[in-house]
């Protein structure tokens, strides 16, 4: 039977939601040299490197000796099938631009982030020349750490857990963003000063995740000024990270709520901005980490992606930096499907004194965006568009298809 802590592999098509990583750099990507890093790198991170199969009834990542598919395209393909040689992860590059596509039920962006540093630190390594310093890099020779791949909670009293520290009811009747007219999902590439985002941290007192929530929701009273509605926007969180282990490669995140009802919509960005604090902090106590492994240890079903749950959706995944590798990033996003829970996802790395959003919604209008945008202007940051497109990752074929 599958620990709680396993990748839980549903064959519902309908329940994945690719998360991708996608980077610039300075130069052109040579594809040769970033096969052999993605193939050097399998003896280090054996995880990713993955095809589906039923043991006892159950479906379970297995080792897959066929090489990760390397494509120098940016057009999507499907993972478990034959162009991506049965795995359940895939490279692509096109000009200066790379990317890792792989299913969220195998990992979140903290557990992700170590690999692409990992394989910018070799690509970077044979591409350049240069000699760089390998500490904070996961690199081949190195050891497993059981941290990493074994169970993330066992030193925690996870069945002693009595409840959690403060719960909070969702909304039912929430805003919704959406257009019937243009299904098209898009997602914009933002480019903002991390100096001006912080300084509005500080002066407002709130941290990245709760400054953005809080503006997105001044956005959405821009653009809609007579709904009575309230705006629901999720954080995404880290329960790894919240009771410690900062290692594992597995999927632990989830949300919390955060609501901007109609009757707040005339607080100071300041007070919204502590009012969102204060909830944040009460929904990311360890006690309801606890509480969240044991009914998880449990193995209940988790919740339908098919459901919408609120508004919006925030989700820091904190890079921060690449270390000796920065000069050569120009910019970091990660990208992943939009999927029914949530109308608009919007995504935020930091790196080279900048954040980068990635803003995701199910069509094309910038109506919205540019109300967000004015809500950064009269914040005082400056904002650049990268650019957009429609947000196309790869799919996964039916997981018993190859079995």
């Amino acid at each position: 039977m599958l620990a709680y802590y396993e990748p839980f592999m549903n064959s519902t098509p309908g329940q994945y939601s690719p998360i991708c990583v996608n980077l610039c750099l300075h130069e052109p990507v040579d594809g040769e040299i970033l096969r052999e890093a993605v193939e050097e790198l399998r003896v280090r991170f054996p995880y990713f490197y993955v095809r589906a199969e039923r043991k006892d009834g159950e479906l379970r990542p297995v080792p897959n000796p066929l090489p990760m598919t390397v494509r120098n395209t940016w057009e999507p393909i499907s993972l478990n099938a034959e162009a991506s040689n049965y795995h359940l992860a895939a490279w692509k590059y096109e000009g200066k631009r790379l990317a890792f596509e792989i299913p969220h039920f195998l990992t979140d962006g903290a557990g992700v982030l170590p690999y692409i540093k990992s394989a910018m630190y070799l690509y970077l390594t044979k591409a350049t020349g240069q000699r760089f310093d390998p500490t904070g890099f996961r690199l081949p020779g190195e050891p497993i750490p059981a941290s990493e791949i074994g169970d993330p909670f066992e030193s925690l009293d996870i069945d002693g857990a009595k409840g959690p520290f403060y719960e909070k009811k969702p909304v039912p009747d929430f805003f919704r963003l959406t257009d019937d007219t243009d299904k098209t999902q898009t997602v914009f590439y933002l480019k903002l000063s991390e100096e001006e985002v912080m300084r509005n941290c500080r002066e407002q007192d709130g941290s990245p995740n709760v400054f953005f929530a809080s503006l997105l929701a001044r956005a959405a009273r821009r653009y809609d000024p007579n709904c009575g509605k309230t705006f629901t926007i999720f954080v995404s969180i880290d329960h790894k990270a919240i009771l410690g282990n900062h290692d594992n490669y597995r999927m632990f995140a989830s949300q919390v709520l955060l609501d901007f009802p109609k009757d707040r919509e005339g607080d100071e960005l300041s007070k919204a901005c502590t009012i969102a604090r204060g909830k944040l902090m009460l929904q990311t106590q360890p006690e309801n980490s606890l509480w969240e492994m044991k009914l998880r240890k449990r193995m209940l079903p988790p919740p339908s992606l098919d459901i919408p749950q609120g508004t919006m959706c925030i989700s820091y995944a904190n890079s921060r930096s690449f270390g000796p590798l920065d000069p050569y990033i120009d910019n970091l996003y990660f990208v992943t499907t939009l999927l029914k829970i949530t109308d608009v996802l919007c995504e935020v790395t930091c790196i080279n004194g900048h954040f980068f959003l990635a803003y995701m919604q199910p069509f094309t209008s910038e109506r919205f965006l540019n109300c967000f945008l004015e809500e950064l202007r009269l914040a005082g940051i400056g904002c650049e568009k990268l650019g957009s497109e429609e947000l196309r990752l790869c799919g996964i074929e039916p997981l018993d298809a190859a079995l």
